[in-house]
């Protein structure tokens, strides 16, 4: 039985070379480079071979693999040949079984390699593997390598056998991607389960993944909507389409034909010269316009805009006229989400006093002033020019404001109590028993 037990402890130490080769496939293949990597940089040696083992592992798997299958074939013909002989000799002495004692003894052996082959040989080593990749992997990846110089030229007559034969087959191997789009998903799917990502981020990664395929005539805003300013615009008429639409930048074009577009103008450059005490020239003010075609992507427009160092952008069709504007703001939006605009941001509101007056903000949205004070009717829609309560006010003066001035409108006496600079901010509506004219300015 001595003899036996050295041969089980001879199959045994095979089972348990062979989990250490699967152990530190598994480990190399599943490890994060970029882990390796910064240890690697930081002079870490075991990071740095096993980084080597995980950015060009074909020759590290060809020498697993030798191992395992070498390892494989020597413990069934070493236990088949030699363990199963020596476990028929009892069973031959047990008479209903002696004339099946070799057969019995040689599937009882092959069935007890099978089972620890799969627990000691497979199973647990890659378990413990994919359990801690990182540390396995720069533990063994030294052992590795001196053993893959060592079966280099095994390997080389095998990967040469290997090309022959897909060569004759007509198989060309595919290009490898180190990481596709659905496998960054994945991942990120599995992190968020895991509490890795918060859970607003999976959505924010997609919207990135998909710029590439979102042309900007789908983020753009249309033709219709944009609030154009003529280089013949008036001071007051230009300052009316500032306040009443609420945007923060204006085509600009010249003559009669919209798609004659000569610039791009900001708010904000228009009260930094306000601010500067010099009057604003819509000429000295604009910028060249960026202008691309409606097809380009939502990536490639932002590339553009980084180079740039622009925000915005034009959008022609097919037949070089204007279709629509977009601007850095829209692709936020296509990635994280609506974004609030600068006028949501301030939470424009209508707040009602003790006294019975309001006090309203200038950019309070004008549907929404009418839902919240309730008997105060402003022009049927049709008739609308403006957005906002300021731009009702402003069409009511006939002119941009100034703190104090007044009419009297559905009983109430409404007045400019507060502007910031030439924008109406606030507005204060107090009631009186007797209206005055309708609509009629102080």
């Amino acid at each position: 039985m001595s003899s036996i037990a050295f041969e089980v402890a001879i199959i045994f130490a095979l089972l348990l070379a062979n989990g250490v080769f699967s152990m530190t496939e598994i480990a190399v293949v599943s490890v994060r480079k970029s882990r390796l990597r910064r240890l690697a940089e930081s002079g870490d040696d075991r990071a740095r071979a096993a980084l080597a083992l995980a950015e060009s592992p074909n020759r590290f798997l060809a020498t697993v693999q030798i191992g395992i299958t070498l390892i494989g074939v020597i413990a069934a013909a070493f236990g088949g040949a030699t363990l199963a002989a020596k476990f028929a000799e009892p069973l031959r002495e047990i008479a209903w079984l002696a004339p099946y004692a070799n057969k019995v003894a040689f599937a009882l052996v092959v069935g007890a390699l099978t089972f620890f082959t799969l627990i000691i040989g497979e199973l647990v080593p890659k378990r413990l593997g994919l359990g801690n990749p990182e540390g396995i992997a720069r533990l063994l990846a030294g052992t590795m390598t001196k053993l893959s110089i060592l079966a280099s030229p095994i390997v080389n007559v095998l990967s040469w056998f290997t090309d022959k034969l897909l060569k004759l087959l007509s198989i060309k191997p595919e290009p490898e991607v180190t990481v596709t789009e659905d496998e960054v998903r994945l991942m990120v799917s599995e992190g968020t389960r895991a509490g890795v990502f918060l859970p607003h981020e999976p959505a924010m990664v997609e919207g990135v993944l998909a710029l590439d395929r979102l042309p900007v005539r789908e983020l753009m805003t249309p033709r219709a909507k944009i609030i154009w300013i003529n280089v013949a615009d008036s001071h007051d008429a230009v300052w009316h389409k500032i306040v009443v639409s609420g945007h923060t930048v204006f085509p600009v074009y010249e003559g009669n034909q919209r798609d004659n577009v000569v610039g791009i103008i900001s708010i904000k450059s228009i009260y930094a010269n306000l601010a500067a005490g010099v009057p604003p020239r819509i000429r000295d003010l604009m910028v060249p316009p960026m202008i691309v075609p409606a097809f380009v992507t939502a990536n490639t427009l932002l590339e553009q805009f980084k180079k740039t160092g622009k925000h915005v952008a034009l959008v022609t069709d097919e037949f070089g006229g204007i279709s629509g504007l977009v601007s850095l703001h829209d692709i936020m939006e296509a990635i994280i989400g609506e974004l609030p605009s600068s006028n949501e941001r301030l939470k424009p509101a209508a707040k009602r006093r003790d006294d019975g007056s309001w006090l309203v903000d200038g950019m309070l949205d004008a549907d929404e002033f009418e839902r919240v004070v309730t008997g105060f009717a402003l022009h049927e829609k049709p008739d609308r020019d403006y957005q906002t309560f300021a731009g009702f006010v402003i069409k009511q003066l006939g002119h941009v404001p100034h703190e104090g001035d007044s009419f009297q409108m559905n009983g109430y006496h409404v007045e400019v109590v507060d502007m910031d600079g030439h924008r109406v901010d606030k507005v204060l509506l107090m009631p009186v028993r007797t209206a005055g004219s309708e609509g009629t300015a102080v």
